[in-house]
């Protein structure tokens, strides 16, 4: 790809990053909850911005989609060896996905805070073991981050 073509997808991105965020924060301001707003809200700006918001979202997803599968494709073409890299990878995220959702027990909370926002225990169980997950792979970036930085000042 050229570096002005590149530059140009570059400044795209933030561009559209821009304004989902503050579309986004637009709809954090009204709590995301249409009930509430009054009827001119509603039925005005607050329907176009949110479709707005949702198409954006869509492009940005799908613009993250095609170029991970062309990075991944040249990838895959020039480096015969990074098959196993690569499913290494996915087995070690399917790995920490089963390993959060055993941890996650899905009746953490009480049942009466259940029942009010209604949520099932297999819901609860999603939730917790989305959290693990997050927890994990947190713990896992800060161990590599501080044996990167003590590796690194060895090595000098």
């Amino acid at each position: 790809m050229k570096e002005s073509t590149r530059k140009l997808i570059t400044w795209a991105g933030i561009i559209i990053a821009g304004i989902c965020t503050v579309l986004s924060i637009v709809f954090a301001m009204n709590n995301g909850d249409v009930k509430e707003l009054s009827a001119v809200q509603a039925n005005g700006l607050f329907d176009a911005t949110f479709y707005i918001l949702l198409c954006l979202i869509a492009v940005s997803v799908i613009a993250i989609v095609v170029f991970l599968c062309i990075g991944l494709g040249k990838k895959f073409s020039e480096d015969k060896g990074y098959w196993k890299k690569f499913l290494g990878i996915v087995a070690a995220i399917v790995v920490v996905c089963v390993l959060a959702f055993v941890l996650s027990k899905g009746n953490d909370v009480s049942p009466a805070l259940m029942e009010k926002h209604d949520v099932t225990e297999a819901t609860s169980k999603l939730i917790g073991a989305a959290c693990y997950m997050v927890y994990i792979l947190v713990i896992v970036a800060a161990v590599a981050i501080v044996y990167t930085a003590i590796a690194k000042s060895f090595k000098k």
